[in-house]
């Protein structure tokens, strides 16, 4: 997976990757050289005491040390550019991935470990790349051209290295093995970590509200004991790996050593040679260290490139139209006929066969208990979720074949939970519509009833500051900016998920008004709790439990429906119901 998803994003660097690795061969093949020079000053300068000779092969050695210095530098710089390329095309990739999903793909993955796939994850595959074009791409040419220039220094010496290699290579391995499945574990109580985290800063209120510090801190506790254990089992092994190379190593020198002085009293090797051959024996094992080195991120890096590629290799349930219409004739004529819509793997459908007809001019409520899939309903006109059965037409349309930027001028959406951004309220009121005038602005919010808070609550009136979320401003303000929000987009069908529910009855009253006025050509879809707001509605349709179960105005839903029934008088009395 990991070799899978390097190929294919680093298929556009191609030209700065082979400059990469000729200027690597260069500085290797530089580090190389130097020994067996170092080895004929010794034999050649210092034992005959040709000062001339040393001095002439010390300039040369000098200008090889620069060769390798500019190469090792230039190797560097392509790397770390090109490791920092893949890394920002990853997270685009990511974030264009994840921004297509639909509430149900967000919802199967979870915010959390979006957060961690996009930004840790993308990190530990760049990190792994930057390590492999600095490291890796020498360490082979290294090893192989040590072994080489060593036979050169001499071959019986050489068996060393026959004993020495396959040691490094199966100690190394047996660890490399061990430190797979923990690495996947770190990645996931690493979620676990970010999600306990995400739901105690989002949910700090609820959590003081209920006195519940000392129960989050131990569940914080827990979940960073779990990431820390693991941590710690994979320090362990990790820490392992470097004292036992050593002590290959440092045993392999003294065994040169040893072999290599009776090699010179035998006359059979010159003690320049013994020289240049600990120095291959130290690059050989240097290669080896660094190939080590690798290995262990190489774990962690192939579980994160899988976590990756999962989110990448994930389609989304809404797919473009691949010829969109991008054109209505009507406008603002809704239709939901049999709409269905099941979770995969449920056993029973959100919703079953619903139907209804909005208009332009006219004003369609949708009221049933918790749960009846009321929210579900109103998420499929701007494909939210797309229907499992059924349609849903939009001018006559199916809002499956129309283009995503026309549905969305066309359709304009306040979600049951508003969200409002980071920057001014300016900047949230703009979302929809960037060229709306600062007048259109002061309009929208006069009709949403926000007008006097902005101008006399706020600091800056347009310009003031909007926290991440709006937690700066009160559930009913942040209500009445993102019905401001919708209203400054103008769409045709405006739809309402119980958008009201934060407000006190005289503001609902007041807005409602407005509202009547402001919509009074476009097609109003409403969905509520609270019977006082939906009780003049043209159109009244009652869901239980997914299902349609009675269809009229307020009066005659009294009349005939028992569902709306019991819910009208579980709020008002017979007299205020009547």
């Amino acid at each position: 997976m990991l070799i899978r998803l390097l190929r294919t994003y680093l298929g556009p660097y191609q030209r700065p990757i082979a400059a990469l690795v000729l200027l690597q061969l260069m500085q290797t093949c530089a580090t190389l050289y130097l020994p067996t020079l170092n080895a004929d000053i010794i034999d050649n300068g210092v034992v005959k005491g040709d000062t001339g000779y040393i001095l002439s092969f010390g300039a040369l050695m000098i200008g090889i040390t620069v060769l390798q210095a500019v190469g090792n530098i230039g190797a560097v710089f392509f790397g770390a550019r090109t490791a920092s390329a893949l890394g920002r095309d990853l997270r685009s990739a990511v974030f264009a991935r994840v921004q297509s999903f639909s509430a149900r793909e967000v919802g199967h993955f979870g915010a959390p470990t979006l957060i961690t796939r996009t930004t840790n994850d993308v990190q530990q595959v760049q990190m792994l790349t930057l390590m492999s074009f600095t490291l890796m791409v020498s360490a082979p040419i290294m090893c192989v051209g040590g072994v080489v220039m060593a036979l050169g220094q001499d071959v019986p010496l050489s068996a060393v290295l026959l004993a020495v290699l396959p040691v490094l290579g199966l100690s190394v391995s047996l660890i490399v093995r061990r430190l797979r499945p923990l690495f996947r574990g770190m990645q996931k109580r690493l979620d676990t970590v970010n999600r306990i985290l995400r739901e105690q800063i989002t949910g700090n209120r609820v959590i003081r509200a209920f006195v519940r510090d000392d129960y989050e801190k131990e569940r914080f506790r827990g979940a960073n004991e779990e990431l820390t254990g693991m941590s710690l089992g994979t320090g362990r092994l990790l820490a392992l790996m470097f004292p036992l190379v050593m002590s290959v190593v440092n045993l392999s020198s003294i065994a040169v050593v040893w072999f290599g002085a009776h090699r010179i009293d035998s006359g059979g090797m010159q003690i320049g040679a013994l020289t240049a051959f600990l120095a291959y024996l130290m690059q050989i094992v240097m290669s080896v260290m660094m190939a080590t080195f690798m290995f262990m991120m190489v774990p962690r890096a192939e579980v994160c490139a899988e976590r990756i590629q999962e989110v990448l290799g994930t389609e989304s349930s809404v797919v473009p139209p691949s010829a969109p219409v991008r054109q209505l004739q009507r406008h603002g004529h809704l239709e939901i006929r049999d709409a269905g819509f099941r979770y995969p793997g449920a056993e029973e459908p959100v919703l079953k066969g619903v139907s209804l007809v909005a208009r332009p001019g006219e004003t369609t409520a949708v009221i049933g208990s918790t749960g009846s899939g009321k929210s579900t309903l109103l998420g499929l006109v701007p494909r939210l979720f797309d229907v499992t059965d059924g349609v849903v037409l939009v001018d006559g349309n199916d809002v499956r074949t129309l283009d995503g930027a026309l549905l969305a001028k066309t359709v304009g959406l306040v979600p049951q939970k508003p969200y409002l951004f980071a920057g001014t309220v300016a900047s949230n009121l703009r979302y929809g519509n960037p060229d709306a005038t600062d007048d259109e602005l002061w309009h929208a919010l006069e009709v949403a009833q926000a007008r006097d808070f902005v101008e006399n609550a706020l600091e800056g009136g347009l310009d003031a500051e909007i926290a991440q979320g709006g937690t700066n401003v009160s559930g009913g303000q942040r209500q009445r900016l993102a019905i401001a929000r919708t209203l400054v987009q103008r769409p045709e069908i405006y739809l309402f998920d119980d958008s009201f529910s934060a407000l006190d009855y005289a503001t609902d009253a007041a807005l409602r008004a407005a509202l009547g006025r402001e919509t009074a050509d476009a097609t109003v879809l409403i969905v509520a709790q609270r019977v006082a707001t939906i009780r003049d509605a043209d159109r009244i349709i009652v869901l239980d439990e997914g299902r349609v179960v009675g269809t009229g105005r307020h009066h005659e839903l009294m009349a005939r429906n028992d569902t709306y029934r019991e819910i009208v008088l579980s709020q008002l009395t017979e007299a205020e119901a009547a």
